[in-house]
């Protein structure tokens, strides 16, 4: 065995290939949020098949690990991470084969995709039992596998979570791969971000359209495949964590109409869960209402 392959490296801010693209193609103002983030960064990478998972950390204190959704990366946190930087050590990942981050070994799985997670907390040195774990949609899946796999983290959080059974809204989103100029592609991903992501489409900023934009441009995990399943409950099951918290946005397009069923199926699992929704927002509720997510994380897990 190499020891250094499971040994977490930095690396310069330089090869951030996501907010070097963002940085190019907006205004300086739009752009800013992503390049001052990644700018004050520690860029982490840990073993992710044939190359690196990389990760991004901020602030000091106790840890909190941020995963983000399906066709995401670190940037469905923006509008988070300054609140939490401000009290907590923070670190965002790029999950496997999605961002800048190295593609998965098959099957890529959230079995898969969760061991890499697993390895990579353990090489930078992260004791479960300090660590509160928040992921939202595809991350809310991989997170349930991390702590299936990982015991003893302090908490769970889950944002807007499928792949738990239950019946779920019906949505189709326009093709974005096809030949289409920039500004129809920009008006395909604003369209696809009000039905799926954001309830208010005044809240669809050019950020919002841009974050859309370059992350579904660079996905490999196809993750919408695993939303119907019940892999959640599964990973629940054999979970050892501390407290479990699940939100949703009191909009969300995939489980507006149908809370009670989720709360039941979750609570069969955990009876002393948290459930909370998050008023005035959608699915990627952390980035349409950041004010008032920020406020119940911190009630949630200090």
């Amino acid at each position: 065995m190499n020891p250094a392959a499971n040994t977490p490296t930095a690396a310069p801010n330089a090869d951030a290939l996501s907010a070097a693209s963002l940085s190019s193609a907006l205004p300086a103002p739009i752009a800013a949020p992503i390049a001052t983030l990644d700018a004050a960064a520690e860029r982490i990478e840990t073993p992710c098949g044939a190359g690196s998972m990389v990760w991004r950390a901020w602030g000091a204190g106790r840890p909190v690990v941020l995963l983000h959704g399906g066709y995401g990366s670190w940037q469905h946190w923006v509008r988070n991470i300054p609140a939490l930087a401000a009290r907590r050590r923070v670190y965002a990942a790029d999950m496997p084969g999605l961002g800048d981050s190295a593609d998965a070994p098959e099957p890529v799985v959230p079995e898969t995709i969760a061991a890499i997670l697993a390895r990579g907390l353990d090489a930078i040195g992260l004791a479960p039992a300090e660590t509160d774990l928040v992921g939202f949609s595809f991350g809310a899946l991989i997170g349930s596998h991390l702590a299936a796999q990982r015991a003893g983290h302090r908490s769970l959080t889950i944002v807007g979570a499928g792949a738990i059974g239950a019946a779920r809204q019906a949505i189709t989103l326009e093709r974005t791969d096809l030949d289409l100029s920039p500004a129809e592609l920009a008006a395909a991903h604003r369209r696809n971000l009000n039905r799926l992501m954001i309830a208010d489409p005044a809240r669809i900023d050019a950020l919002a359209v841009a974050i859309q934009t370059d992350n579904v441009a660079r996905a490999r995990v196809k993750s919408r495949r695993f939303a119907a399943s019940a892999s959640i409950l599964e990973a629940l099951r054999r979970a050892e964590i501390g407290r479990l918290h699940v939100v949703w946005g009191e909009h969300d397009a995939i489980a507006a109409g149908n809370f009670p069923e989720r709360e039941r199926l979750l609570r069969a699992i955990r009876p002393d869960l948290t459930f909370d929704l998050l008023p005035d927002a959608g699915h990627w509720a952390a980035y349409e209402q950041p004010e008032a997510f920020d406020a119940l994380l911190e009630r949630l897990i200090g």
